[in-house]
């Protein structure tokens, strides 16, 4: 079965005649800004029970995660019409849909990797040029953890940034 896109305005169109919609993303991205009524299945969870209805419109941030897992998509829908929303949550804020968004929510903890990882292997390079090479160790150890986290799907930087302030407090909807 293939997945055709849907605009926005469509979209909303069957949503509103009994579609349902269901959010890929993950749990602190869906917490974070999420389209009224979404149901949160993220993508590792889906399954054909995973969501009712006849319609099912499928929907990430930007419609790329949706896009590339078309396959996964159809085989949840077990046999029911399926739709991807075009241009994702993105679109539909664009378009003038109402879009809920979560007060002083932190930034998605991948983007939160990525900065902690670049700043240690930016710090550790210019210290081994500035002070000591002994620095250079630092940007090796985390190109070590990066690999380590891609290849077992466990990362303890992530885990440890859980653990920050800004990761505990409440989210206010």
């Amino acid at each position: 079965m293939t997945i055709k896109t849907i605009s926005p305005a469509a979209a909303h169109r069957l949503i509103d005649a009994g579609a349902s919609l269901i959010d890929v993303r993950a749990p602190d991205e869906h917490a974070r800004e999420r389209i009224s009524g979404a149901l949160n299945v993220p993508l590792d969870r889906l399954s054909p029970n995973a969501a009712t209805g006849d319609v099912l419109i499928f929907h990430c941030r930007s419609g790329m995660r949706t896009g590339q897992a078309a396959p996964v998509l159809a085989e949840a829908a077990g046999g029911r019409d399926c739709y991807i929303l075009e241009g994702g949550i993105s679109a539909w804020g664009n378009a003038g849909l109402p879009v809920e968004k979560a007060r002083g929510a932190p930034i998605e903890m991948q983007r939160q990797v990525m900065i902690a990882a670049g700043l240690l292997v930016l710090l550790g390079t210019l210290l081994s040029i500035l002070a000591s090479h002994a620095w250079i160790a630092l940007a090796i150890f985390v190109g070590a953890g990066l690999t380590f986290a891609g290849i077992t799907g466990f990362c303890g930087m992530a885990r440890l940034l859980a653990l920050m302030p800004w990761n505990r407090r409440t989210v206010n909807g």
